[in-house]
């Protein structure tokens, strides 16, 4: 029998991980991985009961498979780095700014921008996507979320673009480009929040400063905790939908063409492609106690990868044609968004831009063409997504 095994994905090798995936599944629902000592579960049931289950699968040792990571990089936790019931504190301060009137009401300047961003696409006849569209319309969420204001939207994309990069291949605060744009942004938000006191707005940042927590207002190194956790947690992962959207409608152009003649199947689409490109792969816990999955015993203090990417494609939970794209899948659980406490706060706002893409693309480019084989993904162990994907935009 061979021997089944699992390597970190970055860079050109996403471009097919696919394979490893469902040999893990095949082996078992768990695999220890000797290089680096941490074990990763690849099938969707028994990811989606760990994540549930954060009294013994803790995020407070941080989400990466290497231990001591927070340390190293002298980090303060940010929310998705806590646990019960501190996260529960934290979360619920900023889940006002996602409910679904606010994300409603986000619809119709969303669907302008998109608007643009494709007659512009249009226009060019061939571009890049991910340059013309799934980049920048996940910056343009978070910065409406955040209430950053016009004038200094472009700043704000380039600093998004430079932290999100240098946080993908896990040396944000090295010297270069991630550690700069992290200098110029705390500078920045520390004056717009001192601006957001005096003149408050309908946004993030001045919900953040208008709360407390335990009694006390957040300090400025809590807002800008925030502040990072939607920009690395509402970019890339946004942009590894809208990309991946493209390729797999380019590669099931049957599929497209239902969607085409019944737009009413978009919705459904956005989840069975959210669940096929699975933006963040895989994020790890560490054991509180000791456990024992599938007669193996791993001991309290351990790593542990939820790797949804895996088993958003198990045919255990989605049938024979789980590798598959099928607008028409019956779908009741996606690992996407994880699930539990930590389920994503942004999964609505995600729900959307798919929605709006797919709706706009499919009447005003219903013949558009990804070049995939051409397409370069990104560095970056945790989310798989496109660094650029060239598209004709076709008549």
């Amino acid at each position: 029998m061979a021997t089944v095994t699992f390597e970190p994905r970055s860079g050109p090798s996403w471009r097919d991980p696919f394979p490893m995936y469902k040999a893990m599944r095949d082996h078992g629902p768990i695999l220890h991985v000797p290089k680096g000592d941490y074990w990763v579960l690849s099938r969707f049931e028994e990811i989606w009961q760990a994540a549930r289950d954060t009294e013994t699968f803790s995020s407070a040792s941080g989400l990466t498979t290497t231990y001591g990571d927070m340390e190293a990089m002298n980090l303060a936790p940010t929310m998705v780095m806590m646990d019960p019931p501190r996260h529960t504190d934290f979360r619920k301060l900023v889940s006002a700014g996602f409910t679904p009137r606010k994300v409603q009401a986000l619809e119709p300047a969303m669907r302008s921008y998109v608007v643009e961003k494709i007659e512009e696409m249009r226009g060019k006849g061939s571009c890049d996507f991910v340059e013309g569209l799934a980049r920048p319309l996940p910056c343009w969420v978070v910065a409406n979320y955040l209430g950053v204001p016009i004038e200094d939207r472009p700043l704000f994309d380039d600093w998004t673009h430079a932290i999100v990069g240098g946080s993908a291949e896990g040396n944000l605060l090295d010297a270069g480009g991630g550690a700069a744009a992290v200098g110029e942004l705390y500078e920045y938000f520390t004056a717009l929040v001192e601006q957001k006191r005096s003149h408050p707005g309908d946004d993030m940042v001045s919900e953040l400063i208008a709360s407390k927590l335990e009694g006390n207002p957040l300090g400025i190194l809590e807002i800008l905790g925030y502040a990072f956790v939607m920009i690395t947690g509402g970019n890339d992962t946004a942009t590894g939908l809208l990309a991946g959207a493209a390729e797999l409608l380019t590669t099931y152009p049957e599929q497209r063409q239902k969607l085409i003649d019944d737009p009413g199947k978009i919705a459904n689409a956005v989840e069975e492609l959210l669940r096929l490109t699975s933006p963040v792969q895989g994020l790890a816990r560490t054991l509180t106690r000791d456990v024992e999955i599938d007669g193996q015993k791993i001991p309290a203090g351990r790593k542990v990868l939820l790797h949804y990417g895996s088993g958003n494609r198990d045919e255990r939970e989605f049938g024979p044609t789980a590798s598959d794209f099928d607008v028409d899948r019956k779908i009741d659980r996606i690992l996407t968004f994880t699930i539990g406490p930590h389920y994503c706060l942004g999964a609505a706002a995600a729900r959307m831009q798919g929605q709006i893409v797919l709706e706009e693309l499919l009447q005003r480019c219903p013949n558009f063409s990804a070049d995939v084989a051409a397409g370069e993904f990104a560095r970056g162990a945790v989310v798989r997504r496109h660094e650029a994907l060239p598209l004709t935009t076709a008549p």
